[in-house]
């Protein structure tokens, strides 16, 4: 398995003998990755010596599968006989946590005790979840979406951009787009793949556009809606938006006008503001300058006191951009479905 040096950035790779009991599972997830298809592998680096090293593979889906007799076997629904090596509760407990972590395109450890229960000390599960770049959604082939684009690249997102208008929407206006649609926005919205990581940038600047558009959106369970405009323009984009039903919940979600506040005037310092409040908004960020702040710099790492629930969390998978499991604002403080008895 690879992974990132967190200091340099290099490749690593963890070698596993031949006769590993999680090797079956981790090959599985290696063919998985290679159809693109996500997945995550939780595995036990701590615990009982009987329990360690064993691996549970978990799907998009929520069915799971494991390790029985040396052979990799799954069944919908269920896992093989002892995936982990404990009880079938433990792998049922495990793949639902798996599961929250994937969705969320999220890598990181969960404590779990060896009857499944939440119940810290008993073992430890790293779950590696594999995904898919998460998606940028550009709407508005102006001036400000092709700097947006290459923004979008650079923080590692899969970036399409949609317009209604033929003239506009080419190739030749956005030659590092990963795809360029001519379709109402609202109309491609609603058919389009989207997941709790995705990113949407109305720049239509234009009603007909936006009030069908962002009454979708607001809808989602996505990570981030923003849309371009002046303040006079976002006041009667609100007032239409109530009109057509949206809930003073659903128009909170709306950053607008979208982008920090950096006095930019060009269309790259825009797109700039725009990639800056989408990083605030995924990582907890303030926004403001650091000189003065008195905040830790690095809220995850040595600086502060959140590096244990960081942990729990997890850190963002790969070197792409890091994921969201909430619409609202933020990186998720990721909580476990179950409880400790008292």
């Amino acid at each position: 398995m690879e992974g990132r040096d967190k200091v340099t950035g290099a490749a690593q790779v963890t070698p596993f003998a031949a006769e590993a009991p999680a090797l079956p599972v981790l090959l599985a997830a290696l063919s998985a990755a290679v159809r693109g298809e996500p997945t995550a592998v939780a595995r036990v680096v701590r615990g009982p010596v009987g329990l360690q090293g064993r691996a549970l593979l978990v799907r998009a889906d929520g069915t799971y599968g494991g390790v029985a007799g040396g052979a990799y076997e799954s069944a919908p629904g269920t896992s093989c006989e002892g995936g982990l090596g404990g009880a079938p509760e433990l792998d049922r407990a495990a793949a639902a946590e798996a599961r929250a972590l994937l969705e969320a395109g999220r890598t990181g450890t969960v404590e779990l005790s060896e009857d499944g229960s939440h119940c810290p000390g008993g073992l430890t599960l790293l779950v590696e979840s594999s995904v898919p770049p998460p998606r940028m959604i550009v709407f508005g082939a102006i001036d400000v979406a092709a700097a947006l684009v290459r923004a979008g690249k650079f923080l590692g997102y899969h970036v399409t951009v949609c317009d209604a208008r033929p003239v506009f929407a080419t190739r030749a206006r956005f030659p590092e787009a990963d795809g360029i649609v001519v379709d109402w926005p609202h109309r491609y919205l609603r058919d389009t793949a989207t997941d709790a990581r995705t990113v949407l940038c109305v720049l239509t600047h234009d009603a007909k556009f936006d009030v069908p558009l962002l009454q979708e959106a607001l809808r989602m369970p996505v990570a981030f809606v923003g849309a371009m405009g002046s303040r006079r323009t976002h006041a009667d984009r609100e007032r239409r938006l109530r009109e057509v039903g949206l809930t003073k919940g659903e128009l909170a979600r709306l950053r607008s006008p979208i982008g920090l506040d950096l006095g930019a005037r060009t269309p790259e310092e825009t797109a700039l503001s725009i990639a800056a409040e989408i990083i605030a908004a995924r990582r907890g960020g303030t926004g403001v300058p650091l000189t003065g702040s008195g905040t830790p710099i690095h809220p995850d790492g040595e600086e502060g006191s959140a590096a244990p629930a960081a942990r729990r969390s997890g850190a963002g998978s790969s070197g792409r951009a890091p994921a969201t499991g909430v619409p609202s604002n933020g990186d998720p403080q990721w909580t476990p479905s179950g409880h400790c008895p008292s």
